[in-house]
């Protein structure tokens, strides 16, 4: 009882030097519980919106092989079923919406059948009501909104027999609500409608509503009894579990993402608290020696302090534990207020992830004191009393210089080795080797911190004045405490600009690519297989433009149809795969796509199989498997049509351009579909400015705990320099100048630990992503805004970090300083 009185009497009296450590840990406490809610949060937006298609009936029926759909035999005996109330088949098939102007919208649109029974009606309405007449028609709000098309408009239809036709729009529907539909306008039409709308129509499922005194188990197995083997039925419950099963996956890449930037700043956080607890225990070191003479022994000492360890994790923790339930509930409050569709979030952790969240951080408290501990107590009674301490061993020195130099050295050859060679090892050794080396780095943070401070001290002497140099010679005579406080800030800013040079260097190297590597910007296709002649000679007016057609015929190889293509290889975008082989092909010759080889006859025509696999076929024309040269498609197939064309901007001509004279080109074709090629550039590039964004929102957090340590370290400078501080005073330096010296004491220390971690991050970024991209040649350089920002928010943080202690310097009187001890 005596010792706990005692370690809670200690810790008291240091709570105001181990209370930013202390905040340090919460917050990581805070971040992990919200990453964790937010990740399952996100996950379970995936599963809501699977299971809102799964639609609200009580069975669904499906096929055993996802092939092909149910016929309406089926639809019956599930009618006849004992148990069964009413059963809605859902319908699907392909129609087209047509732009005001009589052009298709898109390639085809998808539709829907919308059950006449409401209780199975799985879609999701927006606006309006459901249709229930001839003529009355569903659009998804996507859709409508590109038509400019409100409720009660009319809108313009493909029929199955390709006409065009008008319909009331009644309705409009959420999107969100049918993920498999995604990408594509969605028409909803009552069930007897849809064969009068689409082509291809099958029914994919069959939803069953169940009468109210029938158990939903004895139905599905008198069902399964009824319909046999090829039929699979499901209770909803069933058919929810299995399409959010799906989501399990995406559960494990998004939990990892988050937890990998929680880990970085809870590393940061325990690098702040050892550093507080190294720093705290060196000004007690008379204290500790004391207790040393009077019995207490090294293991006595080591408790002692694991004890204080423990009492402040525990309360830093709980507060974390509080903190990331506020932001919990503060998120579930805000995302309530906001239209998600079928989704319905709850950002509230549970109360197993608190309890984990809590104990880690307790665990990472007692972690980052075991070092500082076992150092303090190792030092002689004597030595600390005012003896001379005891050298530091030689072999301790030189195990320790060879360590590092082992991971810089092992570390720099990996990131070489990995940078240069192919994935997917590259990636492998790149981080291996930036691991290895940083932490290499780290060991030396004492001479390479101060060093940098030297550097950038020296403008600080010229424009601080007398604070500017007592604030660099501060630094530069405490290495171990700058280098302990900075590397902290180093980890951070490390991390942050080696994720945002990896992306942004990623998206620089691989989105001209994708974009390069396709024949064309845009390819334009007609409904009718042909394209016409009025549409080609009208983009060949066009002088913006520059088209290349493609022509195409089946022909009888080896007694199957195969669809041939040709075009003249020297028109197309010399990036594009295997242009190189289609402009080396001969008379005769054929690009295979499937691999094949030799010779084969085709009529008269023998063609010589190139060997190896083309990509090139299947891109330039849908279905084709071989291309030949324009004379040798003459022979196989004479007066062969042109059925796609490949069209891009003439030089100096944006996209946006073109696309506009492909419009006035094709307004008299409503035939002819256009598709933008270049969209799955900007998609990529889209998905990694996202991921850069988030990257650099999350790791700025770690900065934030790290500008913590650098406050929590000049707090407890101050009591060390108590005295100098009175003396200071006493020969004539202000108050102003006193906290001049604290703030620039700050900024220098998060300068140098930002342009370290920022040269570090840089070349970090630069490895990985060549091993990335190293197949297609890293052509990208690194971002400088995003570096810019990194920089800014750690000078931010640094002048942040000396508000409170500044203040606490200013108010400290100079007889009052030179009393202290």
């Amino acid at each position: 009882m005596t010792t706990y009185r005692y370690t809670v009497a200690e810790l008291r009296g240091q709570l105001r030097q181990l209370i930013l450590s202390g905040a340090a840990i919460a917050l990581g406490v805070a971040f992990l519980i919200a990453s964790v809610a937010g990740s399952g949060a996100l996950v379970d937006s995936y599963s809501q919106t699977a299971a809102a298609e799964v639609g609200p009936g009580d069975i669904q029926v499906t096929r055993a092989v996802r092939t092909g759909g149910l016929d309406a035999a089926t639809a019956e005996r599930v009618r006849q079923t004992a148990g069964v109330a009413a059963v809605a088949p859902r319908l699907t098939g392909k129609g087209g919406v047509l732009a005001a102007d009589g052009r298709p919208l898109d390639h085809t649109a998808a539709v829907s059948a919308v059950a006449e029974d409401p209780a199975l009606r799985w879609q999701l309405l927006k606006d309006g009501r459901w249709p229930v007449g001839p003529g009355e028609v569903l659009l998804d709000t996507g859709t409508a909104h590109r038509l400019d098309a409100a409720v009660g408009a009319e809108v313009h239809l493909t029929r199955a027999d390709g006409t065009a036709t008008t319909a009331r729009l009644v309705g409009t529907l959420d999107e969100r609500g049918a993920p498999s539909l995604a990408g594509v306008p969605i028409i909803g039409v009552p069930a007897n409608a849809v064969a009068g709308y689409a082509t291809g129509v099958t029914t994919d499922r069959l939803d069953v509503r169940v009468t109210p005194d029938a158990s939903r188990t004895t139905t599905v197995e008198a069902l399964r009894t009824a319909l046999g083997t090829g039929v699979e039925v499901h209770t909803h419950e069933a058919s929810v579990t299995e399409a959010t099963r799906q989501s399990s996956t995406m559960y494990g890449v998004v939990l990892v993402a988050a937890l990998s930037f929680v880990l970085i700043a809870l590393a940061v956080a325990r690098m702040v608290v050892g550093n507080t607890f190294t720093v705290v225990l060196a000004q007690r070191t008379r204290q500790l020696a004391l207790l040393r003479c009077v019995g207490a022994d090294r293991q006595q000492l080591r408790r002692l302090i694991r004890r204080q360890g423990l009492l402040l994790g525990l309360g830093a923790s709980a507060v974390g534990v509080l903190l990331g339930i506020a932001l919990g509930a503060l998120g579930t409050a805000v995302v309530g207020g906001l239209d998600l569709g079928p989704v319905h979030l709850s950002l509230m952790p549970s109360p197993l992830t608190c309890l984990l969240a809590g104990l880690f951080g307790i665990l990472l408290t007692l972690l980052a004191v075991r070092g500082p501990a076992k150092a303090a107590a190792a030092v002689p009674p004597i030595a600390a009393l005012g003896g001379t301490p005891a050298p530091t061993g030689g072999a301790a020195r030189m195990r320790a210089t060879v360590w590092t130099s082992g991971l810089l050295i092992g570390g720099t050859a990996l990131l070489a080795v990995g940078a240069m060679t192919p994935p997917p090892l590259s990636l492998l050794a790149v981080t291996v080797g930036a691991i290895a080396s940083f932490f290499g780095v780290l060991r030396l943070s004492h001479r390479v911190l101060p060093a940098v401070v030297a550097v950038l001290g020296r403008p600080a002497r010229r424009l601080g004045g007398t604070a500017g140099r007592l604030a660099t010679q501060q630094l530069r005579l405490n290495p171990g405490r700058t280098g302990a406080t900075g590397s902290a800030l180093l980890l951070g800013v490390t991390v942050m600009v080696g994720a945002v040079t990896a992306l942004d260097i990623t998206s620089q190297s691989l989105v001209p690519v994708v974009s390069a590597r396709q024949p064309g910007v845009f390819s334009a296709t007609a409904t009718g297989g042909a394209l016409p002649a009025g549409a080609l000679g009208a983009l060949g007016a066009e002088h913006g433009l520059t088209v290349t057609p493609v022509r195409s015929a089946t022909v009888d190889l080896d007694g199957r149809p195969t669809v041939v293509a040709a075009v003249d290889a020297t028109r197309l975008n010399s990036s594009t795969d295997d242009v190189d082989r289609a402009r080396g092909l001969t008379g005769g010759d054929a690009l295979s796509g499937l691999g094949e080889t030799g010779t084969r006859r085709v009529g008269d025509v023998e063609l010589r199989l190139r060997p190896g696999r083309s990509s090139l076929p299947f891109t330039l024309q849908s279905g084709a498997t071989l291309l030949v040269t324009p004379a040798t498609l003459d022979r196989l197939a004479p007066g062969a049509p042109v059925t796609t064309a490949w069209i891009s901007p003439a030089t100096g001509d944006d996209r946006p351009t073109a696309r506009r004279a492909l419009d006035r080109a094709l307004a008299d074709h409503p035939q002819v579909t256009v598709a933008d090629t270049a969209a799955q550039a900007d998609t990529l590039r889209s998905l990694l400015d996202r991921l850069k964004t988030v990257s650099m929102a999350l790791l700025s957090f770690s900065v934030a705990i790290a500008g913590l340590g650098v406050a929590a370290t000049l707090m407890l400078s101050i009591s060390e320099r108590s005295r100098e501080i009175g003396m200071l005073r006493a020969i004539g330096m202000s108050r102003e100048q006193l906290r001049r010296m604290l703030t620039l004491e700050a900024l220098l220390l998060s300068l140098a630990g930002a342009l370290v971690g920022t040269a570090l991050g840089v070349g970090y970024g630069w490895a990985a992503a060549r091993s990335v991209t190293s197949t297609v040649g890293t052509v990208g350089t690194p971002p400088v805004l995003p570096v810019l920002a990194a920089l800014a928010l750690t000078v931010l943080v640094g002048l942040a970090a000396a508000v409170l202690p500044a203040r606490r310097v200013g108010r400290m009187s100079a007889v009052a300083a030179m009393r202290a001890s």
